[in-house]
């Protein structure tokens, strides 16, 4: 076998792996929190993004083979953003027999008239984007819209509003809108940022700019990523205690008087499954070992202490 056979055979090899790790998470996700059922019709929102494109190759994937009949259709929003290339998603979409619809709606137009030049866009255009999609939504009889946010996106959006919003809240992996008329699904929840780049870059998407609107960045994010990505390269395996502390929460041991009765809490009450009764004893914080069989962490005996120790 020649060498550049064993390095085509490695990398198919390689892409086969992470293809079953997301498909993995993706179905787990779905499990987990219900997000597609029988019949659904699952809008999937495509900006040409890695994210996006990602979500709707494994979504098609998954399919194949699932427990349950669901459609899938793609939706792309085209804002009119000076230089936006219209023909990749069509193009790209017809290629793997996708049904699709590309909704032409000048966003672009309406942000730039209402906001002054040098304040930040994104706010009013989410808004709008987001009227546009539920709207499309409805006209397809879309059941389910996907949107391509992953787990590093909801640990990002729960240290923002913690340091700039005074809130604990991130990005939930099934909502249902104000009018209760659609549900957003999130179905990379579990997914891992640098899994989805390792797999867009392998698969070869046609990736479109995402900086078209010439906006300018969300620093506040962009501050929050670079931290979680720091705290990955340093400590491995806090990201993944990050997000399972998201998925346990103890609203006894928190002071949020609308999620508990502090001012109802009498001598002689028995609650249970609060973990009230630790007032006094030292914490003792195990660190969280990924439950991934893709990758063995490799702790050392330094970054454990670090981790574990309690001052």
């Amino acid at each position: 076998m020649t060498i550049a056979a064993q390095q085509e055979k490695k990398q198919t090899y390689n892409l086969n792996k992470l293809q079953k790790k997301l498909r993995r998470n993706v179905g787990n996700a779905i499990a987990d929190f219900n997000m597609i059922e029988e019949g659904d019709k699952v809008m999937v929102c495509l900006s040409g993004g890695k994210d996006s494109y990602t979500l709707l190759d494994i979504l098609l994937n998954l399919r194949l083979n699932a427990p349950v009949h669901f459609d899938i259709v793609a939706v792309n929003l085209d804002q009119k953003q000076p230089g936006f290339p219209e023909h990749i998603l069509p193009e790209y979409l017809q290629s793997i027999g996708v049904d699709y619809k590309i909704v032409e709606e000048n966003t672009y137009g309406i942000v730039k008239e209402k906001i002054p030049e040098g304040k930040t866009t994104c706010s009013l255009c989410s808004r709008l984007r987001r009227g546009i999609l539920y709207r499309t939504a409805t006209e397809l009889a879309a059941t389910k819209i996907a949107l391509g946010h992953h787990r590093d996106d909801m640990l990002e959006t729960l240290f923002l509003n913690m340091f700039y919003g005074g809130k604990l809240k991130s990005m939930p992996p099934k909502l249902i809108s104000d009018d209760g008329k659609q549900i957003v699904i999130r179905p990379l929840a579990y997914c891992k940022e640098k899994d989805i780049e390792k797999y867009a870059a392998a698969k070869q998407f046609p990736i479109i700019p995402c900086n078209l609107c010439g906006s300018q960045p969300n620093l506040q994010r962009q501050v929050v990523k670079e931290m979680l990505q720091k705290w990955d390269r340093q400590y491995p395996g806090r990201i993944e205690t990050m997000f399972s502390a998201i998925q346990n929460i103890v609203p006894s041991h928190l002071c949020d008087s609308n999620l508990f009765d502090f001012k109802g809490i009498q001598r002689g009450q028995v609650l249970e499954n609060i973990e009230g009764d630790i007032a006094f004893d030292k914490p003792d914080f195990t660190p969280h070992l990924p439950m991934d069989d893709d990758e063995a962490m490799d702790f050392s005996a330094e970054t454990m202490i670090q981790i574990k120790a309690v001052d």
